[in-house]
């Protein structure tokens, strides 16, 4: 037990000596560069009283649920929502889950047998890498965001394969040929799994929705806490794999419903989407502020996510240390979040984002690339 702890301790001590050590923060104050409330939802007081107003009416939305979706956790409100979900993304079915990792989770470590391969865009979130674990199926990855390589891994292949990618890439930003890999993935036969976690609400309700995908896609990932700034995840599907997922699905069966409130936040989130156009074209003038800087990043020019890399991390580390103490709030991301030599600075994009405040950020960053 004691040479176990030994290990526990010498892992963390390599990390602190890095300078990568992860540890637990308060919120800090200052100008957000770091968060994903890219419409800015989450401090929204209009969105907020709404959600006031719903709750006085019925205070026990506040209640928790008292059990999983298959005892006591399901619910009239949580029926209601999955069903407007959706009708709203034009897909036959959905399934609501406590996070997107959940919902990854859930579709990867249960739809793929043995002798059956998941391949997974090398930059696929960390979820989908665990839910691999979970499932007996080979995974295999392919070219981050390059479709012939797909195809030449596909050809390859004899059993079923599922296909992973993301819409908007949450690390670079940048984003996939969608249309590309849906005409491949149809082409062999295989399953196209897309996760539109970043891109929902910020590329309308997804890339999927926006090149009409569905029929061409065996399930998409809808998450809420980032652009609609809620709580939980969507998985979209038809209904024999919904009902697939409700009955082998170990993260969706085994885990604790979320409360009333959540639900009702995200049907209402989805309400307020439609009447806050302005939000959105502030968060794309402010990106196009942020990329008429000149930093070279790989990101998308519409995205919000936008990638300075920085290898160096001890001028990665000076650099946020910089940032944080004139009360710029950014994220630095290192190995082996990302792969060795592409650190970077993540920067997240807001509508409530100034002009000022992007002009003074980018020029503190420029000092140091």
């Amino acid at each position: 037990m004691l040479k176990s702890f030994d290990r526990f301790q010498a892992d963390l001590n390599q990390r602190k000596t890095e300078g990568t050590l992860r540890i637990l923060k308060p919120k800090a104050t200052g100008v957000d560069f770091y968060s994903n409330d890219y419409l800015g939802f989450a401090r929204n007081t209009k969105l907020q009283n709404l959600l006031l107003q719903q709750i006085i009416a019925s205070p026990q939305l506040l209640s928790g649920s008292t059990g999983s979706r298959l005892i006591s956790g399901n619910s009239a409100d949580v029926t209601e929502t999955e069903k407007f979900i959706a009708n709203a993304h034009q897909y036959e079915s959905a399934l609501l889950c406590s996070s997107g990792y959940e919902a990854n989770l859930a579709l990867f470590s249960t739809l793929p047998e043995r002798h059956d391969f998941v391949i997974v865009d090398e930059k696929i979130h960390r979820s989908v890498h665990d839910a691999c674990k979970m499932s007996h199926a080979k995974k295999i990855k392919f070219n981050h965001n390059q479709p012939e390589h797909l195809e030449h891994i596909l050809k390859r292949q004899n059993g079923s394969c599922y296909v992973a990618i993301e819409s908007l890439y949450s690390m670079d930003g940048d984003i996939a040929p969608i249309q590309e890999i849906s005409r491949i993935t149809e082409k062999y036969g295989a399953f196209l799994i897309v996760d539109e976690a970043h891109a929902f609400g910020v590329l309308g309700y997804g890339l999927v929705d926006r090149y009409q995908l569905q029929h061409k896609t065996l399930a998409t990932v809808i998450t809420y806490g980032k652009a609609l700034g809620a709580h939980g995840a969507a998985i979209l599907c038809n209904e024999l794999i919904k009902s697939y997922l409700v009955n082998f699905a170990s993260p969706f069966i085994y885990t604790t419903s979320a409360p009333n409130l959540h639900w009702m936040a995200i049907k209402t989130g989805y309400d307020f989407l439609k009447t806050e156009a302005d939000s959105l074209l502030k968060l794309q003038d402010n990106i196009k502020i942020f990329r008429e800087q000149k930093l070279s990043a790989p990101s998308a020019e519409n995205s919000p996510i936008q990638a300075v890399l920085i290898p160096d991390c001890n001028r990665l580390k000076r650099l946020q240390q910089t940032l944080s103490d004139e009360d710029f709030l950014t994220y630095a991301v290192y190995s082996p979040t990302v792969k060795q030599g592409t650190e970077r600075l993540r920067i997240c994009i807001h509508s409530f984002n100034t002009e000022r405040e992007i002009t003074a950020l980018t020029s503190m960053i420029r000092k140091f690339r």
